[in-house]
């Protein structure tokens, strides 16, 4: 399975930072963003936090709810939050049902060594639950600046 524009958004309910949960059922009527990202407190996962922290007044102005996905536990996102005074909520998807379901658990290949990871990627979530846009193998630089204007553009 794999999540699709234009298909609803496969279901999230996971545990965040904070001691909180986030679910796209109660998010529902809003947009929201949801990324995926391979680990906290890695040089490019450390960036798009960033960048997304420092656009999350305007993605708030729009009524949209910033959710990083990785399969690190509550506790390491409580302290990468912290580290970096981050303003995006992050959750934890440890099982990896998350990953699975929205198809971003895939065989990746470094320096020849093939393994399975997370991919790096972004799925806007319009309010009536559907994928607006997603972005696949993602790359950091300008990335964050690209889904708010994707996210302006659904109004």
């Amino acid at each position: 399975m794999s999540a699709t524009e234009g298909q609803p958004a496969p279901a999230l309910d996971l545990p965040t930072d904070g001691g909180g949960r986030v679910s796209l059922a109660a998010l529902k009527g809003q947009p929201a963003v949801v990324y995926f990202y391979p680990k906290d407190d890695t040089t490019g996962c450390t960036r798009e936090a960033q960048d997304f922290t420092t656009l999350a007044a305007d993605f708030a102005a729009l009524g949209a709810t910033v959710i990083g996905v990785s399969k690190d536990t509550v506790k390491k996102h409580d302290r990468f939050k912290a580290k970096y005074d981050l303003a995006v909520v992050l959750a934890s998807d440890e099982d990896g049902a998350a990953c699975e379901a929205w198809g971003v658990w895939v065989q990746k290949k470094l320096y020849g060594r093939e393994y399975m990871g997370i991919e790096r990627a972004t799925f806007l979530i319009d309010a009536q639950g559907n994928i607006a846009r997603a972005w696949r193998n993602v790359k950091v630089a300008d990335h964050a600046a690209a889904v708010l204007d994707a996210t302006r553009a659904l109004r």
